[in-house]
C-alpha cells in the first residue's frame, strides 16, 4: 500500500478518537516518510512533536492504528523535515552509485506536481503581484507566453508554489504532459543515464532520460543554482533547453538569484535564462505576512481564536519566510496546548516564538538605546522603564520613550510594546498620542523631547 494513501487511512482513525484541537496541533501536518522494515518512519513539523507524540499515549494510538491496518507491529521513529534531509544529504553518492533500479523508457513519467499549490490559494500582494500574473499568462498560454518564465527570489517567498500552479493549471485545463523537477534531481537522472545497465550497456537509460526530458509539453525546474559547478550536467541541460525551445515547449525556473549573478553556471545559459521573461519576487510587506497568516489560520480551522494583536506581532516579527510564517502558527497553537489549553494572547505568542524571532527589536532599531537616553535624563533605571510600575516618575518618561520610538524608528506598535515590558499595543498608541497632544500646549515638555531627540541623533 502507498505510504501516503497508508497514512491518510491512521489520520482519518485518529481523528475519530481524538479532539479537533489535539488532532490539528499534533496530527495534522504529520506525514508518513516510509515503512522500513519493523519501522515507520514519520515526518513532523516541529521538534516538540518528536518528544509530545513519542512520550504521550499517542504513540501507543499510532501504533494500534498502523496494526489494524496493516496487521505488523511497527516501531516509531519522529523526524523533522529537516533531519530528513540532512541524511538524504550524507547519502546522495551512495544512493547514486548503488541505485540499480532506473527506469526503462517504457516506465511511466510522473510530472511531481503538488496538488495542493495552486493559483486560487495563493496569497496576492505588492510584493509577489507581478509574479503571479506572469505566471498566470504562462499556464495560460505555454509556450508562447514569456518562455522561458525565468523566476528568482529569496527562499520561502513562493516560487515553487507559483511553479506548482503553473503544472496544475496546464494539467487541469489541457492534455499537455507537464514534468516538474529539481536540478538536483535533473543531474541525479543524467549521472544514472550515463551508467550501463545489465547489458553491458546504457542505451535504456539514455532513451529514458531523453523521453523524460525532452518529450514533454513543459518543463518546471526548481533551484538551478544547484547546477552550479556539475559541468556534463549543465551540457546536457543546455542541449535539453534547446530542444524543448525550438519545439516551443514551455520551460519555467527558478533560482535564488538572477541568472547574471549565477556565478557557476555556463554563460550560454545564463544567457538562454534571458531569452524570455525574468521575474523576481519580493519578500512580502507586513500587509501580506498578515494575510497569509489568516489563510493558514482558516485553513488549520483552529477551535482557538487567534487575535489581531497577536498576527500583527508575528507579520512584524518572523522573516520574510512563508514556510516560517505558516509554522510560527502551528507552534503558537502547539505551545498553547502545552500549557494547558491557555488563551492565546500576546504575552502567550511571545513566549511560545521568542525562538522564532531571527533578529531582537533591541539590535535593530536602537529602541534600546533610546529608553537608555530617556532613563538616563529623568535618572531612573532602564529596568523601571521597561517595567510595569505606575508612578508618575516612571510612567511619564515611559510614555515619553515610547513617542520617541515610534516618532524615530519604523517599528510598529506591538514591536515597541514587547520591548517595554510586552505591554498591550494600545498602551503604547495612548502614549503616544497623549504626548503627541501635549507638546502642542506645553513648551516646556516641547524642549525636553527636542533635547531628547538631539541626544538620540539619526535613528
Amino acid at each position: 500500500m502507498n505510504v501516503d494513501i497508508l497514512w491518510s487511512k491512521v489520520l482519518d482513525q485518529i481523528k475519530n478518537e481524538v479532539n479537533s484541537l489535539s488532532y490539528n496541533t499534533w496530527f495534522a501536518e504529520t506525514k508518513l516518510y516510509k515503512l522500513d522494515g519493523d519501522k515507520a518512519i514519520i515526518i513532523v513539523p516541529m521538534a516538540v512533536h518528536k518528544t509530545h507524540l513519542m512520550d504521550s499515549n499517542y504513540s501507543s494510538l499510532i501504533i494500534d492504528k498502523l496494526l489494524d491496518i496493516t496487521g505488523s507491529n511497527y516501531e516509531l521513529k519522529f523526524f523533522i523535515q529537516e533531519e530528513i534531509d540532512e541524511k538524504k544529504e550524507e547519502n546522495k553518492r551512495e544512493e547514486i552509485i548503488v541505485n540499480d533500479s532506473f527506469p526503462k523508457q517504457n516506465d511511466v513519467v510522473h510530472n511531481n506536481l503538488n496538488k495542493k499549490y495552486t493559483f486560487n490559494n495563493f496569497i496576492v500582494g505588492n510584493s509577489n503581484k507581478f509574479a503571479q500574473a506572469a505566471s498566470l499568462s504562462v499556464a495560460e498560454n505555454p509556450g508562447n507566453m514569456y518562455n522561458p518564465l525565468f523566476l528568482y527570489g529569496d527562499s520561502g517567498l513562493g516560487k515553487t508554489h507559483l511553479m506548482h500552479a503553473i503544472g496544475n493549471y496546464i494539467v487541469e485545463n489541457s492534455n499537455k504532459k507537464v514534468l516538474y523537477v529539481t536540478s538536483e534531481q535533473f543531474r541525479q537522472d543524467f549521472v544514472r543515464a550515463n551508467r550501463k545497465d545489465d547489458s553491458g550497456t546504457n542505451f535504456n537509460y539514455i532513451d529514458f532520460f531523453k523521453d523524460k526530458y525532452r518529450n514533454i509539453d513543459v518543463l518546471i525546474i526548481d533551484d538551478i543554482q544547484f547546477l552550479g559547478g556539475a559541468a556534463q550536467s549543465q551540457q546536457e541541460f543546455f542541449h535539453t533547453f534547446n530542444n524543448l525551445y525550438q519545439d516551443s515547449k514551455q520551460i519555467i525556473i527558478s533560482s535564488d538569484r538572477s541568472p547574471k549573478d549565477l556565478k557557476l553556471l555556463e554563460d550560454r545559459l545564463k544567457t538562454r535564462f534571458t531569452w524570455g521573461l525574468q521575474v523576481n519576487i519580493f519578500a512580502p510587506d507586513a500587509a501580506l505576512k498578515k494575510e497569509i497568516l489568516k489563510k493558514k489560520i482558516i485553513a488549520g480551522n483552529f477551535e482557538k481564536d487567534i487575535p489581531e494583536d497577536v498576527i500583527e506581532y508575528i507579520a512584524n516579527n518572523i522573516g520574510p519566510d512563508v514556510r516560517q510564517l505558516e509554522g510560527s502558527v502551528t507552534r503558537l497553537i502547539a505551545y498553547s496546548a502545552i500549557m494547558g489549553g491557555e488563551k492565546i494572547s500576546l504575552d502567550l505568542a511571545i513566549e511560545a516564538l521568542k525562538d522564532f524571532i531571527s533578529v531582537g527589536i533591541g539590535e535593530k532599531n536602537d529602541i534600546r538605546r533610546i529608553q537608555k537616553i530617556v532613563s538616563e535624563y529623568f535618572q531612573i533605571s532602564v529596568e523601571d522603564i521597561r517595567s510595569k510600575k505606575r508612578s508618575s516618575n516612571i510612567s511619564f518618561p515611559r510614555q515619553i520613550a515610547m513617542y520617541l520610538c515610534r516618532t524615530m524608528t519604523t517599528e510598529s506598535f506591538p514591536k515597541i510594546a514587547i520591548e517595554f515590558g510586552g505591554k498591550d499595543h494600545s498602551t503604547v498608541m495612548y502614549s503616544v498620542d497623549k504626548i503627541e497632544n501635549e507638546i502642542k500646549v506645553n513648551k516646556d515638555l516641547a524642549n525636553i523631547i527636542e533635547k531628547l531627540k538631539k541626544d538620540i541623533g539619526v535613528v
